[in-house]
């Protein structure tokens, strides 16, 4: 009897990148001949994503990233949960930060994406929760993402003029048509970091950049996402603030309070002795980068 192919890995790979994920792929332990690669190169993502979904033999598309690997039985779990929640249209899960192989300045990154303080409710998308519930675009990212192929058929591709954002703008788009979309937190992917400070700020400030384009396709999260941007006006025009009253500066100081506090939290759960001084100023950072993105993107428009 023919295997018929179940499963189609599509994995977007950047100019002067290398698909580092195929080698955990080549130990998945799950049929060969019922699995395909697709390695789409090119300089938009999104559109390497929609190649690869017009290419396509399998009845599920997984989508991957290239910087990333996956555990032996990754795909054995995707089969389970379609088999125990058949009417699902697109299942994601947790993309976590390496154990290993990652440098102090990656780790560090990876601890503001999952603390509550850095990413807020983002921060589901970097963590291992407990249970299978209904996902938002806050909670799941193309790099760990899985959708049946007749999906496509009736909501098209990816939106090739969004990079990054392309994944939110594709969930608000699905759920506005009735998709049921479910995170799986067995479904594990664990993925790099931006190794250096000048890299993770690059990345913060593209998702803001793209974010006023992204809040087009559904208004339930807006606001969520504009606070970094009234963040960042109110920390520019702080010096003239305080020449109108100190009590101006209050907000700032509860800020950098609240700062301070998670710091020395996230630092305790992850272990890290050194994150007590680096997070507070890594989150400000990361809030003033995502602050900028933001502005440039309506600026932009």
């Amino acid at each position: 009897m023919k295997l018929k192919m179940k499963f189609s890995l599509i994995i977007p790979v950047g100019p002067g990148r290398n698909a580092e994920i195929l080698k955990s792929i080549q130990n998945l332990d799950y049929p060969k001949k019922g699995f395909e690669v697709l390695v789409e190169r090119g300089t938009n993502p999104s559109e390497n994503r929609n190649r690869g979904i017009e290419k396509a033999k399998g009845n599920f598309i997984v989508f991957l990233d290239d910087d990333a690997f996956i555990e032996k039985d990754y795909l054995k779990k995707i089969e389970k949960f379609f088999k125990e929640y058949p009417n699902t249209d697109f299942v994601g899960g947790p993309q976590l930060t390496p154990k290993k192989g990652e440098n102090f300045f990656a780790r560090l990154s990876g601890i503001v994406l999952t603390s509550n303080f850095g990413a807020f409710k983002v921060n589901k998308r970097y963590l291992q929760n407990s249970k299978v519930y209904e996902a938002e675009q806050t909670d799941l990212t193309s790099a760990n993402f899985c959708v049946k192929k007749n999906v496509f058929e009736k909501i098209s591709g990816f939106d090739k003029t969004l990079y990054p954002g392309e994944d939110p703008e594709l969930i608000n788009r699905a759920k506005k048509q009735g998709m049921k979309i479910y995170y799986n937190p067995e479904m594990i992917i664990f993925h790099k970091r931006r190794n250096n400070f000048s890299k993770y700020m690059l990345q913060i400030f593209k998702y803001g950049l793209v974010r006023p384009k992204v809040n087009k396709s559904s208004e339930e999260s807006k606001v969520l996402f504009l606070i970094p941007m009234f963040f960042l006006i109110y920390f520019l025009f702080l010096p003239i603030l305080l020449l109108i009253s100190p009590l101006l500066g209050v907000p700032f100081l509860v800020y950098i309070s609240l700062a301070i506090i998670f710091g020395i939290l996230d630092s305790i759960k992850n272990k890290t002795f050194v994150g007590i001084f680096v997070l507070p100023f890594l989150y400000l950072f990361t809030h003033l980068s995502y602050g900028i993105g933001v502005l440039s993107g309506y600026l932009r428009k």
